[in-house]
């Protein structure tokens, strides 16, 4: 799980695996500490993507401008970065300690 989420220069880093088209949303920690994000959004034309940025401001409760993909836009696998939050903020709104 160190890997998936770090702090740099004032900004944290999410590592996560998306699974579109699930039948609810969730965040779950698999073993080993791979963060996996379920969105019930289909994987075509950006759904996906938007989907999960409006969850994660929702759940972190940071605006929607304050959360980039940078890296993995058109993957399952992406890294995000994240402004105007602390890494422990992220660790305890997503439950992951």
């Amino acid at each position: 799980m160190a890997d998936a989420i770090t702090e740099k220069d004032g900004k944290v880093y999410l590592a996560v695996r998306v699974q579109p088209k699930a039948s609810r949303e969730e965040v779950r920690v698999e073993p080993g500490g791979r963060i996996r994000i379920a969105l019930t959004a289909p994987p075509v034309e950006g759904e996906a993507n938007n989907a999960l940025i409006a969850f994660l401001s929702k759940r972190l409760g940071v605006p929607r401008r304050a959360i980039g993909i940078a890296g993995g836009e058109k993957s399952r696998e992406k890294r995000l970065v994240l402004e105007g939050i602390t890494r422990k903020e992220v660790e305890e709104s997503l439950r992951i300690t």
